[in-house]
């Protein structure tokens, strides 16, 4: 079974930048829509973003604008430019396959995640 490692996060004072990455092993990586989800203390994990196998990209009405997914298929990676970050941030942050039209749809094992702590 296929587990991503996500790396990047850490602590970081309101209105700063984060760049995470997620790295999948042992898979046609290429071939998968990948989304980057979170989750903070006592809620629901959310979908945050998403990019299709083909590259097309969908956000959060929370992250429009400000945060940024990538892919490079080559490596098997990819990442989440996260800009302009607010409190309401904070949380883990975890990469897994996603639907085209951003849905959840984790087929993959959970990472340990990275954390983001925005605070001043």
């Amino acid at each position: 079974q296929v587990q991503p490692v996500e790396s990047g996060g850490g602590l970081v004072q309101p209105g700063g930048s984060l760049r995470l990455s997620c790295a999948a092993s042992g898979v046609i990586f290429r071939i998968y829509n990948m989304g980057w989800y979170r989750q903070a203390p006592g809620k629901q994990r959310e979908l945050v973003a998403t990019i299709t196998s083909g590259s097309s990209t969908n956000y959060a009405d929370s992250v429009k604008g400000r945060f940024t997914i990538s892919r490079d298929n080559a490596k098997n990676t990819m990442y989440l430019q996260m800009n302009s970050l607010k409190s309401e941030d904070s949380a883990v942050y975890y990469c897994n396959t996603a639907t085209a039209d951003f849905r959840e749809a984790a087929w993959w094992d959970w990472g340990q995640g990275t954390q983001v702590t925005v605070s001043s």
